[in-house]
């Protein structure tokens, strides 16, 4: 059988592929070895060229093709906001440079004005903000948006690890806040006392001890009753005899506080070295996190007083200790009581660190439970009249009192007023964030609302808003969460009790100082009842007062040092003295 002759010299075709070349080569140098025998290199080097240039062109038509889809997705979302009223934008950029020379709550108080209560802001090209300010259109989108953007978690991810209790998917979160709830509740109804005596004890030492070195910083002393609260609830009463409890307290504080700067980095700084001292405080926490647990599971009494003045030597001392002990693995928090059911929960495909659920629920406890009772305490202190009535309240509760102590709790209406109110008067955070991370939402207006845009509730004024809480709304009066039965307000039945009923304030649709929907804080009821037992101890003992130590001490200018720092010192005077 003859071979198939090739061509030894056919210009006009040109080979496309490896297998053509072979045989272009084969063919030439059976015709004509001395002129087109052509090396294996310059075969592979063609080679080379012709799959380097269909590469590239594969990677032009793939990048154009993202880019065109950004494209496509950028005018799809300025057309599906284009019925949303907002102010102009000044150039391509959005709103960034007017939010940055004023407050974003004012920036939104004017366009509300202006606007109505649903306006937009776009903070670049891509990123939509829509701001609702109308309570019962809150209301709606709160319970059809429970998503939370992605970066918000990013700061106490990086802080704290992972946890799908924070995750920003509504989807992950919900069996974790389902359980926590679950397990709030069952507090309150199985527990007689809501506070254990030892607890109370434990901070009313705790202010004697401060209040011996003079006057006391309302957010400092705020903060350590919110810690020793949070600790002994999820902790258990081992947990006030821990040694390392005010050095947790420190380094958790510490490490909250830095975290929003490192998370502000689109790309994690791992060429800093300050970020890597910030990693090794974290480690530093959960070892202690972990330190503090097996402390509290072997620990049934008290050994002692923690000192919470801890200097600089010694906190570094505890640190390095902490670091250079063995960490309990994170199995062992499965058989903590308090997060054993949350991991019961656990994905496991979920890379999480158990040890992240218990610092995280310990720093957003801490941090909105001190900023409640920092603003509880300055508004008794701004305003005697009512700690008096308060007192009064609690004596006569006191002369009769019931079995459980959630039910003196509920006979004091003033008390519970007085709290709800100044949490409206100064929520923990100016703004609630939600968002709807896959689908477009829809409000009865019939404004639509583009899906990922970033929405928010400017809480501060919604809680001040005339229309919602009347002419009266900036000033502090727990009275409109009252209902009076009598004539007067003051009237008192021969059972020595009041007849002041406290109305539901969650009726009203612009109380949010607690969140509201499906992403509502799942410890509200827990927190207000812990923090009302915990003022009528306080406040059956002391009386407080503000530091007329120096300056103007005329009862005006006292109020507005006050109103302008919540923080400032006060004084806790005994009763008996």
């Amino acid at each position: 059988m003859s071979s198939i002759p090739y061509p030894c010299d056919d210009s006009s075709s040109v080979p496309t592929s490896f297998l053509g070349l072979l045989l272009l080569h084969y063919s030439r140098s059976r015709c004509n070895s001395d002129s087109h025998v052509q090396s294996s290199s310059e075969l592979l080097r063609d080679l080379a060229n012709r799959e380097l240039n269909a590469f590239l062109w594969l990677s032009l038509v793939v990048v154009t093709g993202l880019l065109l889809r950004k494209l496509f997705n950028l005018f799809s979302l300025w057309h599906r906001a284009r019925n949303i009223p907002g102010p102009p934008c000044p150039s391509f950029y959005g709103h960034s440079k007017l939010i940055s020379r004023e407050n974003l709550t004012d920036v939104l108080s004017k366009s509300h004005e202006k606007y109505g209560p649903i306006v937009k802001l776009w903070l670049g090209p891509t990123q939509l903000l829509v701001s609702v300010k109308d309570p019962l259109l809150i209301q709606e989108m709160l319970i059809k948006a429970e998503d939370k953007l992605p970066f918000t978690g990013k700061a106490f991810r990086l802080a704290f690890g992972q946890s799908c209790l924070f995750a920003p998917s509504y989807e992950k979160v919900q069996k974790r806040r389902e359980t926590l709830a679950t397990e709030l509740n069952e507090r309150l109804l199985k527990t007689a006392d809501l506070i254990p005596m030892n607890v109370t004890d434990f901070i009313v030492d705790k202010i004697e001890n401060i209040s011996a070195k003079g006057n006391i910083d309302c957010g400092l002393v705020s903060q350590h009753i919110a810690f020793t609260l949070m600790g002994a609830t999820f902790f258990g009463d081992g947990f006030l005899a821990c040694p390392k409890a005010a050095i947790y307290e420190e380094l958790l504080m510490m490490i909250a506080k830095d975290a929003c700067f490192w998370a502000s980095y689109n790309v994690t700084p791992f060429w800093k070295q300050g970020f890597w001292r910030y990693q090794r405080l974290c480690t530093k926490l959960k070892c202690l996190t972990s330190d503090i647990a097996q402390h509290c599971r072997k620990s049934c009494k008290l050994f002692g007083q923690i000192d919470q003045n801890v200097h600089n030597e010694s906190f570094n001392k505890e640190i390095k200790s902490a670091h250079c002990s063995q960490c309990c693995s994170d199995n062992e928090f499965g058989d903590y009581y308090f997060f054993r059911d949350l991991n019961d929960h656990q994905n496991a495909k979920e890379k999480e660190e158990p040890s992240g659920n218990i610092m995280r629920v310990m720093f957003h406890g801490c941090h909105t439970t001190a900023a409640l009772i920092s603003n509880i305490l300055t508004r008794l202190v701004m305003h005697p009249e009512i700690q008096d009535k308060v007192y009064s309240e609690i004596s006569m509760v006191g002369r009769n009192p019931s079995k459980y102590e959630q039910e003196d709790i509920y006979r004091m209406p003033l008390l519970l007023a007085t709290i709800y109110e100044s949490a409206r008067l100064l929520p923990t955070g100016p703004m609630l964030q939600r968002c709807s991370l896959e689908h477009d939402l829809s409000l009865s207006t019939g404004v639509t609302i583009p899906a990922a845009a970033v929405l928010v509730v400017p809480v501060q004024l919604v809680q001040k808003d005339d229309s919602s809480w009347g002419s009266d709304a900036s000033d502090f009066n727990p009275y409109r969460f009252l209902s009076n039965h009598a004539k007067e307000s003051e009237e008192v039945t021969k059972s020595g009790f009041n007849l002041l009923e406290l109305n539901d304030p969650n009726e009203n649709a612009a109380f949010l100082p607690f969140g509201s929907g499906t992403r509502a804080c799942v410890g509200q009821k827990f927190v207000i009842q812990v923090i009302a037992t915990l003022l009528a101890s306080l406040l059956n003992k002391y009386e407080i007062r503000p530091n007329s130590g120096s300056g103007d001490n005329s009862e005006p200018s006292l109020k507005n040092r006050l109103q302008s720092y919540p923080n400032s010192p006060i004084l806790f005077v005994r009763r008996d003295q």
